[in-house]
């Protein structure tokens, strides 16, 4: 199986401790996020995986966080959908 690379990957910009979940438009060329979890032992990341397959109606284990563990910029994969197909479903809901 081949790895995914950022080129098949969305960029997020994700906002912990924040009053809800959402998808707040868009910041620099990546897709702004609103989590309520805090940075702390990988809370953020878990709640940004299960907000983004509940809001693309897919599996948690088909999202896959492939860069930015550790910042808010992060890249993620969606299996069986393309970027833009990722891109336009987050930001239209």
């Amino acid at each position: 199986m081949n790895e995914p690379t950022l080129t098949t990957a969305v960029a997020l910009w994700i906002q912990p401790r924040a009053s809800r979940d959402a998808v707040v438009g868009e910041r620099e060329g990546a897709i702004a996020i609103h989590l309520q979890a805090p940075p702390v032992d990988g809370a953020a990341n878990a709640a940004l995986v299960r907000f983004i397959a509940s809001r693309l109606g897919v599996p948690p284990r088909d999202v896959h966080l492939v860069r930015g563990l550790n910042g808010r910029r992060k890249w993620v994969t969606v299996a069986g959908l393309q970027a833009a197909q990722v891109r336009e479903r987050l930001l239209a809901g």
